[in-house]
C-alpha cells in the first residue's frame, strides 16, 4: 500500500482515483500530477514501481497544499472572516449557510438534522 503525504493509497484502485483519497486532491489535480510524473492514469496503485511512487510523493508534497496545511489555511480564513465581523463570518459562527442559500427549508446539512416542529401541533383525541 503506497503512502503519499501521510495517507495510505488503496492498492486495487486506478492511481487516478487513488490519489483523490488525499485531502485537497480531486480528479483534475490528480490528472495534472500524473501528467507531470509521466504515469498512465489507468495503472493500478499496486503496479507502481518505487521510483514512480517517490516521483508522485515529491510532486504532491512540494508543489501543492494538501492535508494539514490546507485544512489549517481553510480554518484561518474562516477565523479571519469572523474576526473582521463580515457577514460571511457571522454566518459561519452561527452555523448557518454562508453562500446565500435559503434557510426556510433545505439547511439540514449545515444545521444538522434539527426538526423544530413536530406534526401539525394539534393533538388527536383518544377514543374511549
Amino acid at each position: 500500500m503506497p503512502r503519499i503525504a501521510g495517507i495510505n493509497i488503496p492498492d486495487n484502485k486506478k492511481i487516478e482515483i487513488a490519489l483523490t483519497y488525499i485531502y485537497g486532491v480531486g480528479r483534475s489535480l490528480s490528472n495534472r500530477i500524473l501528467n507531470q510524473a509521466k504515469i498512465d492514469p489507468n495503472v493500478r496503485a499496486n503496479q507502481l514501481s518505487p521510483k514512480q511512487i517517490n516521483d508522485l510523493r515529491e510532486i504532491v508534497e512540494k508543489s501543492y497544499k494538501i492535508e494539514g496545511e490546507l485544512r489549517q489555511e481553510k480554518m484561518l480564513n474562516i477565523k479571519r472572516l469572523k474576526e473582521i465581523g463580515s457577514y460571511r463570518g457571522s454566518r459561519h459562527s452561527k452555523k448557518l449557510p454562508v453562500r446565500g442559500q435559503r434557510t426556510k427549508t433545505n439547511t439540514r446539512t449545515v444545521r444538522g438534522n434539527v426538526r423544530k416542529t413536530i406534526g401539525s401541533g394539534r393533538r388527536k383525541l383518544e377514543k374511549t
